[in-house]
């Protein structure tokens, strides 16, 4: 089975060369989109590994903004039409890591043919606090003089928005595994229903419900699995997870997730370290095994 790992970036092309080669495997591809506001060029040497793709319709991707989702899309519609048949696209940022070898996922995918792997909660049941992302409007896709005094004054005026197609509206993590043709079936439902997409591009944060949503809609919500097995420490609150680093060694160690989140170059470089010996480690035991056997 091929996996593709589709990698949104725009931080750290080094960083994003040692999660190539933490995990280079020859049945691995790799695809970057990097934000369009930035040069691809620092990012192109990359190309020197095998089995590494450039993203070509580039999106300017706005934190929060529906153009996350237009990024997503256009990798998806990328991969899709490659024509190399792949059995999983795994959607990872620049600040993930792994902290499994390629082999484990390899296997891991393998056993889960037929299942997507991506957290979701309801929105009108559980997840109750992002509410106020669907029912108002949000500008935050646009940069124009004034936008929140008119998007105060435009909640002010409105009664609140609900989803077309009477949709129930699900969400909660921006990163998933599923089958190319799933999350095709997720591009081609937004794209064939204009009003639907006008709705997602004034809500916040739509990265983390526009999949969801549909898939829970579809019939396909019973393939879904509600983990996209990435470690993440939300411990010192706010917005943002935790910058990992070598005191969150163990914990790595113990989990049965596929991919640290988040990470950087400097604060993680220890972290990194160790987990790419742990990599070296799985890999000599495996060949002693089969050369024993």
């Amino acid at each position: 089975m091929k996996i593709a790992h589709l990698i949104l970036t725009y931080t750290s092309p080094q960083l994003t060369e040692r999660l190539i080669q933490a995990i280079a495997h020859p049945q691995f591809d790799f695809y970057i989109h990097v934000d369009k506001k930035f040069s691809i060029d620092p990012y192109l040497y990359l190309k020197k590994h095998p089995n590494v793709y450039f993203i070509q319709n580039r999106e300017d991707v706005r934190w929060a903004g529906y153009n996350t989702i237009k990024a997503t899309f256009k990798c998806i519609k990328e991969i899709a039409s490659s024509g190399i048949k792949y059995g999983y696209i795994n959607f990872l940022s620049g600040q993930d890591y792994p902290i499994k070898s390629a082999e484990y996922m390899l296997d891991f995918f393998e056993r889960n043919k037929g299942k997507q792997f991506i957290e979701f909660q309801s929105i009108e049941r559980e997840w109750i606090e992002a509410q106020p992302r669907i029912t108002k409007y949000h500008f935050t896709n646009f940069t124009f003089k004034g936008r929140h005094c008119i998007e105060w004054l435009v909640n002010s005026l409105t009664p609140k928005r609900k989803i077309p197609q009477e949709l129930q509206p699900y969400g909660r993590a921006m990163f998933w595994m599923m089958e190319p043709d799933r999350a095709m079936y997720v591009v081609n439902y937004v794209e064939s229903n204009p009003q639907l997409e006008r709705f997602f591009l004034f809500t916040w944060g739509s990265d983390e419900f526009v999949f969801q949503t549909i898939l829970m809609n579809s019939p396909y919500k019973h393939e879904l699995v509600n983990n996209d097995y990435r470690y993440i420490d939300w411990s010192a609150g706010g917005a943002h997870p935790k910058v990992l680093d070598s005191t969150d060694l163990d914990k790595l160690k113990q989990t049965d997730d596929l991919f640290a989140r988040k990470v950087n170059a400097e604060k993680s470089s220890k972290l990194l370290d160790a987990l790419d010996n742990m990599f070296l480690l799985t890999l000599a035991t495996s060949m002693h095994l089969w050369l024993t056997y």
